[in-house]
């Protein structure tokens, strides 16, 4: 298994997320994969609507818990393969901040890995996201 860094700079771009799916195709063995996209929403918050989420994060630890949930996943999972990739910095309502991409043999493993992965990542990561409105003024963003 290669380290590789979870983060990327803004917004994860579609060309980055079709790239990720094409390079699977020559696995012979995966007969499923599942993604999880998180988008940004546009949410209105005591009357002023998000425009985007900076996100920061203590990147050091962070990557930690991102090695020990891929550990996890694979003791917990018959996986073939696992990639998260998480937004640093800015990105806007409508884009994309959070990529799982999970592969298996088998679909029912991809489906519930997955579901495990996101939620550990909502939980134990310590990834900060500040919801930035039109005004520039911001609140801290609670994960739900």
């Amino acid at each position: 298994m290669s380290k590789k860094t979870v983060f990327i700079q803004g917004a994860i771009a579609s060309e980055f997320i079709a790239q990720s799916i094409a390079k699977h195709q020559s696995k012979h063995t995966i007969g499923a994969h599942n993604i999880f996209l998180g988008q940004v929403r546009a949410d209105e918050i005591n009357g002023k609507e998000v425009v985007a989420i900076e996100y920061t994060a203590y990147e050091e630890m962070a990557e930690k818990t991102f090695d020990e949930i891929r550990e996890s996943a694979f003791a917990q999972y018959d996986l073939t393969c696992m990639h998260i990739y998480h937004s640093i910095g800015v990105v806007k309502a409508g884009e994309i901040c959070l990529f799982v991409f999970v592969s298996a043999t088998r679909r029912k493993q991809v489906y519930e890995a997955t579901e495990t992965i996101v939620n550990w990542i909502k939980t134990e990561v310590p990834i900060f996201g500040k919801e930035i409105f039109e005004n520039n003024n911001f609140t801290w963003k609670k994960n739900t």
